[in-house]
């Protein structure tokens, strides 16, 4: 895949990691749909406003793909293929890391001139739905994948684990934007489960933005005192 996408125009590179973004929407509102037990009809009912935010969030969502892709062109990000132990242990690296990052970004933003700056639009959904997901500042886009590009920097990372983790990524968010909870509560007290930022977890923050800032797991708001059962 890296190969093909090295050898074809920018113009098609472009097109291909657009259509790449872009697909997710559908697939996180399917995916909620389903969840949410809402008639097929009702999928892509969103106002306006949401549409055009999603649309700007794709967008840039795709400019940080590119970014990505021409750091690892030129030298500055590192990733290699191996089929080995560290498909995972690089998923789960980047799992726990991306997590401890956001959540002291997030709780910067809350806690400073920030939050009406970048953040305030996301938190209008106080009871979130799917699309609320990418309903985001596009300065607050942007941090977060300068954020993500950052951490490949240093590091020469399995590819297979950047894309278990992206997939993670894109699970936990539109998990923590139903709106519900679709774990039931005896699977939320189960060792792991226990510690994972569920939809209630994150829904919770929308509510009382003072807890819950991690996104996807609890342990950082239960070491700093933010933590909100």
């Amino acid at each position: 895949m890296i190969k093909y996408l090295n050898d074809i125009p920018d113009w098609q590179l472009w097109c291909f990691f657009l259509i790449e973004n872009a697909l997710i929407v559908p697939g996180v509102l399917a995916w909620g749909n389903y969840l949410l037990q809402r008639p097929r009809q009702e999928m892509f009912r969103y106002t306006r406003d949401q549409w055009k935010m999603c649309i700007v969030t794709t967008l840039l969502n795709t400019l940080v793909t590119v970014a990505g892709y021409q750091l690892w062109k030129h030298g500055y990000v590192r990733i290699h293929e191996t089929l080995s132990w560290r498909v995972l242990t690089d998923a789960l690296a980047l799992f726990l890391v991306m997590d401890l990052l956001m959540y002291i970004f997030h709780y910067l933003i809350h806690q400073t001139f920030l939050y009406r700056l970048l953040h305030r639009l996301h938190h209008e959904a106080t009871d979130p739905v799917p699309i609320d997901l990418f309903v985001l500042h596009p300065l607050e886009t942007l941090s977060f994948g300068a954020l993500w590009l950052l951490v490949l920097l240093p590091f020469n990372m399995n590819l297979y684990g950047i894309l278990i983790y992206l997939t993670v990524n894109v699970v936990f968010g539109m998990t923590g934007h139903l709106g519900m909870e679709p774990l039931p509560e005896n699977m939320r007290q189960w060792p792991v489960l226990k510690y994972l930022g569920t939809s209630t977890f994150h829904h919770d923050h929308h509510r009382q933005e003072q807890y819950n800032y991690g996104f996807y797991t609890s342990i950082w708001d239960r070491l700093f005192g933010t933590f909100k059962q």
